[in-house]
């Protein structure tokens, strides 16, 4: 009987050995799923925020763009008006003279589309 006894007695203690093996390697992975998780967490911040840096990088480009070609457009715009301007000043003069020359020359007599026809009174 103490065989047996002795027998059992091993067989609850390898039992208690792979059961205690069996936690700590349940343990072990456990650490390692964490690990595994909070590196890929590190590693999907970083590439969000190298992600975002670009987008910004190129929403600003777009909008210095944007504002460049404002800005070319408007110095276009005032560029044309002064040009304008200064014609008009230069102009002035002259086409208001030939405009009231034509106004004021009067030329009595017949047009030429006037056919002279006899209206019945």
């Amino acid at each position: 009987m103490a065989s047996q006894s002795q027998g059992i007695h091993q067989l609850l203690q390898a039992e208690r050995r792979a059961k205690d093996k069996l936690e700590e390697a349940k343990k072990r992975k456990a650490k390692r799923i964490r690990q595994a998780t909070e590196e890929a967490m590190v590693e999907v911040d970083q590439y969000r925020m190298q992600k975002d840096k670009e987008f910004r990088m190129k929403q600003a480009k777009a909008m210095g763009s944007q504002s460049n070609l404002a800005e070319e457009m408007e110095a276009q715009a005032l560029e044309r008006i002064t040009e304008l301007t200064g014609s008009y000043r230069r102009c002035l003069e002259g086409v208001l003279a030939w405009v009231l020359g034509l106004v004021c020359d009067v030329r009595p007599g017949l047009h030429l589309n006037y056919r002279g026809q006899v209206h019945p009174d």
